[in-house]
């Protein structure tokens, strides 16, 4: 095989930078400084001086190619030392081969000798790309020294195709000038080309001379008056099965690798899957049972309502247990019409007070003797909570405008007793918002746990994926967790006949006359009518049922209010209605003022 060509900077140029090397060093300082210098403002720091004449005279490496693809490099280094006690030498182990993945070249068992007293005590440290070796000794030294250091190398080779090629930045990485710079690379077998590059790390220039021995056992490599920070990069090409070496790789450590797919995290995300689509089919299994029944059932439910000669709700349901029992929820809708449903039942006396008179709208509520033996608990609650002072003492009436602020406490006892109803019923199995609060806050506990494992394993492993998964379980669990609340197949059927009902309450209409009960004198109609309003508030109709009420009380003679409902003086049942509409909103807003809710 023919030697490759030598290539050659131009003559003329290099011994023009021979000669003028010499003047430049011998040059005063103070020549250029100009007035400055003279004073001593911008002169020069010892230390700074005693670096610019530190240099390296000759910088020979030589690189044997072995078996395992380990190279074995020895550095003769010539060292003009000016006071300082050692010398530094980067080299650049890591590179970046793509967004993922580094090419990584480990240097190992490094140590340095000296034949003429130069430092020989090494420390290694690295960071990013580079490795900085320091050598240092116990003395500041003077004057020309030789350093040896010797190191193994891996990565450095690697299979091109039919050729293992051996590639290194063998001289580099200096703080100071670099007179002349040699390297030898050799190995098991004949070399097939070289190549070598001078000046920064990624650069195409070629060096001063390179060239294969005659036997091309040897590949010979020189650059001379090199910059401080540049590197002679060797390139030698050996046969393939040479040294069996090849490139070392490792993922890099950034988002792209973190959140990576691998078997973990592939595991992990089916591991999701898996058990969104067990959440998905149990919650199938529990509201699509809820789903069958209310369809089934609910056209039994839309019908006149009627026991008799009088109103019956469906299965004996009352309004406080329909709102919990439709959205799962004690709402303060839900006590303020139980609230109506105390007064409309014959408990509370509801009184609108004269707007004129106070100067603004009020109402008092007011007890009424009767036995409480057919009240269900919370009821008894709600009852005993409003008609008792802040100081525990009983009292026959309240005003609305009192109970602002005052009433939050026993709301919340009053919101717990109809959860407790609603088990009592049968009509779930646990607590609606207990089952809800355990999921949610489960739910919530595991995204945090996700979040902390997604940025630890993002920061350590390429698993941040799995921590994702996490997150998003947590997630899902915390949301789903306001739809686990199921109802028992009893609970399922009375909401099929509490959702036909309430399609009954929406129309607003009632037949009239007949046996069916509807053919009652006014005054009758008015109560039987009344006794539908507080499920109206629950259902969100007030105004319409409200409409049916005031024109049955129209139509009666003489009936200017309720027997559950009295407004000021001039008032009659035409602005019943609009009194009502009203007084279900400030009732919700009392009862809750210190809640939000």
């Amino acid at each position: 095989m023919s030697v490759s060509p030598r290539r050659l900077r131009p003559p003329a140029l290099t011994l023009a930078a021979a000669l003028l090397l010499p003047l430049a060093a011998a040059v005063p300082a103070s020549a250029d400084q100009g007035p400055a210098a003279a004073g001593g403002a911008g002169r020069t720091s010892a230390g700074e001086a005693i670096a610019a004449a530190e240099r390296v005279l000759k910088d020979d490496v030589t690189l044997t190619a072995s078996q395992g693809g380990v190279t074995h490099v020895k550095e003769t280094i010539v060292y003009r030392f000016s006071g300082h006690a050692g010398f530094e030498r980067t080299y650049v182990t890591r590179s970046h081969d793509s967004v993922t993945e580094d090419r990584v070249y480990e240097i190992r068992g490094i140590r340095a000798s000296s034949p003429d007293g130069g430092p020989t005590r090494v420390a290694s440290s690295s960071a990013g790309t580079r490795t900085t070796v320091k050598v240092t000794g116990a003395q500041k030294l003077t004057g020309t020294r030789t350093v040896v250091l010797e190191y193994d190398l891996r990565g450095a080779i690697d299979r091109l195709g039919a050729v293992e090629e051996l590639r290194w930045p063998a001289v580099g990485g200096w703080k100071v000038p670099v007179d002349d710079a040699r390297a030898t690379v050799q190995g098991g077998a004949a070399i097939r080309s070289v190549n070598c590059f001078a000046g920064p790390l990624a650069s195409t220039i070629g060096c001063t001379q390179y060239y294969l021995n005659h036997a091309h056992t040897q590949g010979v490599f020189s650059q001379k008056q090199m910059l401080a920070g540049e590197y002679m990069t060797v390139v030698a090409g050996f046969p393939a099965g040479t040294t069996g070496g090849h490139a070392l790789h490792e993922r890099r450590r950034n988002l792209a690798t973190a959140f990576s797919v691998n078997a973990v995290t592939a595991a992990a995300l089916l591991g999701l899957l898996a058990l969104l689509g067990g959440g998905l089919l149990a919650l199938y299994l529990l509201r699509g049972r809820d789903a069958r029944v209310v369809g089934k059932k609910a056209a039994e439910g839309d019908q006149a309502p009627v026991s008799g000669s009088e109103f019956e709700p469906p299965d004996g349901v009352r309004p406080g247990q329909i709102g919990t029992l439709i959205d799962e929820q004690a709402d303060v809708i839900d006590v303020t019409a139980t609230i109506v449903d105390l007064a409309v039942r014959g408990y509370l006396l509801i009184e609108e007070e004269d707007r004129a008179v106070t100067g603004r709208l009020d109402w008092t509520l007011r007890r009424l003797d009767r036995p409480i033996t057919d009240l269900l608990p919370y009821e008894v609650i709600l009852l005993d909570a409003l008609l008792t002072a802040p100081d525990g003492t009983s009292r026959g009436a309240v005003k609305l405008s009192e109970l602002g602020g005052t009433f939050s406490t026993r709301l919340a006892q009053v919101r717990s007793a109809m959860y407790d109803d609603v088990v009592r019923q049968g009509w779930f199995t646990r607590r609606p918002d207990t089952v809800r609060s355990r999921w949610t806050v489960a739910g919530i506990a595991l995204t945090l746990l996700g979040i902390a494992g997604t940025v630890a394993l993002a920061l350590t492993t390429e698993w941040a994926l799995a921590g994702l998964a996490v997150i998003i379980a947590g997630a899902a669990l915390a949301y789903g967790g306001q739809y686990m609340p199921a109802k028992t197949a009893r609970g399922a059927t009375v909401l099929a006949h509490t959702i036909g009902f309430r399609a009954f309450l929406e129309r607003g209409t009632v037949p009239e006359g007949g046996a069916d009960g509807y053919g009652t004198a006014s005054p009758q109609r008015i109560a039987l009518f009344s006794r539908f309003l507080p499920y109206a508030v629950v259902f969100d109709v007030v105004e319409k049922w409200a409409e049916t009420v005031k024109d049955a009380g129209e139509r009666a003679e003489g009936a200017d209010n309720l027997y559950w409902y009295e407004g000021p003086a001039e008032w009659d049942l035409s602005g019943f209605a609009e009194s009502m509409r009203v007084f279900t909103l400030a009732t919700s807003g009392s009862i809750s003022q210190s809640r939000g809710l």
